[in-house]
């Protein structure tokens, strides 16, 4: 794929899957913004790696579960590199998928649930809201918006993370079924358990044995294979496609 001349947003990727998914653009040529929210150090070195793959790059902090830190992060990246085709949302609240810390039902408060679907789907809308104009003053854009295959498969039940994504993909079809006259696909993106990942980082061993063993594949995501689905929901190639998820766990969900 070459993505010459085209402008990417990438929230939430100073690391893990945001960070793989920037240097796979910048490998194909975009021009690559960098968010991050406090890890700077991070962000820093994503962009030296996407700068040594051959394309643009800069780092931009901004909270974007904050409309006005959102806006003034679009604004800049205008500015900077004059458009944006393509935004990916892949920044959400640090969660912890370790099944033996979770919170069972009975022992969440809905604070846990809103600063899920705040990390998600908040941001998501944020930035949504933002590109908004510099895609409709040129009819055309794709938002890709990072979920999980738990909102098929919930293996373990991370209730309050899995809600939010849940609801992300709602707000994916709804967005994709508003904006599709105008030019702009909305699709996402649900992968599997990724590791190694700050995220992932405690799962035991245990855990992704049995996750292998039910994967037809017979292997765990890492951040690089996330990538691919990504690109081709960015790229022409998939231009006759909005409103879908495309679940990236080996074929641990299929459908």
């Amino acid at each position: 794929m070459d993505f010459a001349g085209k402008t990417v947003l990438v929230t939430g990727a100073s690391r893990g899957i945001g960070a793989a998914i920037a240097k796979a653009f910048a490998a194909e040529s975009a021009a690559v913004v960098v968010n991050y929210l406090q890890n700077k150090e991070a962000a820093d070195a994503t962009v030296a790696s996407c700068k040594i793959l051959g394309g643009a790059a800069l780092a931009i902090q901004a909270d974007v579960t904050d409309l006005q830190a959102s806006q003034a992060l679009v604004e800049r990246t205008v500015e900077e590199l004059g458009k944006i085709d393509i935004l990916v949302n892949n920044a959400f609240r640090p969660y912890v998928f370790d099944p033996e810390t979770r919170k069972a039902h009975w022992e969440l408060a809905w604070s846990d649930y809103q600063a899920q679907i705040d990390g998600a789907v908040q941001s998501a809308h944020n930035l949504a809201q933002a590109v908004l104009p510099t895609m409709l003053a040129r009819a055309t854009g794709s938002i890709i918006n990072i979920a999980t295959n738990l909102v098929a498969r919930p293996t373990i039940p991370y209730h309050d993370y899995t809600t939010a994504k849940a609801a992300l993909i709602g707000f994916s079809r709804n967005l994709a079924a508003e904006l599709g006259p105008l030019g702009i696909r909305v699709n996402t993106v649900a992968p599997g358990l990724v590791y190694p990942t700050a995220a992932s980082s405690h799962a035991k061993e245990p855990l992704k044995d049995a996750i292998i063993a039910q994967t037809p594949l017979r292997r765990i995501a890492t951040p690089e294979d996330v990538t691919g689905p990504v690109l081709f929901l960015a790229s022409d190639w998939s231009q006759f496609m909005t409103g879908q998820t495309l679940y990236v766990d080996g074929g641990l969900v299929m459908g």
